[in-house]
């Protein structure tokens, strides 16, 4: 369904470093597309392959119209996780990287018995959350 989600950023390099560090616990790598002119402006994690063919990423960047990154209200990209553990690292990883908790890691019941998940926003104030599914109790 999705080939990629792009959000805005006002300091590459700050988000690169809140990144590279949050998604690691979810097993997210960076992609790699060699092409400097893109790099200069964008990152991104996930996969990236045969020049784009084969895509499923999450990106960060510079906005396109040259403006100010801003925050979609409402907005969220949630992210697998094989464990509990690591939606408590990545909860704990971005906030050691200059994000902010939307919500701490936990059961949320109201949506399943199942639904373990941590939520943060990122330096620009962005929201992500990390979700396991499948498991009721701590292991």
């Amino acid at each position: 369904m999705l080939s990629y989600v792009y959000f805005g950023t006002n300091d590459l390099a700050r988000a690169i470093r809140f990144y590279n560090a949050a998604l690691a616990p979810l097993g997210m790598q960076r992609c790699v597309t060699n092409d400097p002119e893109w790099d200069r402006s964008s990152a991104g994690w996930g996969t990236y392959e045969k020049g784009g063919l084969e895509e499923l990423a999450l990106w960060i960047g510079l906005p396109f119209d040259q403006q100010p990154a801003t925050v979609g209200n409402g907005s969220m990209v949630a992210l697998r996780a094989r464990s509990w553990q690591a939606v408590d690292d990545f909860h704990a990883a971005a906030l050691a990287h200059g994000g902010s908790c939307d919500g701490p890691p936990g059961l949320r019941l109201k949506y399943s018995p199942d639904f373990y998940a941590a939520y943060v926003r990122d330096p620009d104030g962005n929201k992500l959350a990390a979700v396991c599914r499948g498991i009721t109790q701590r292991q």
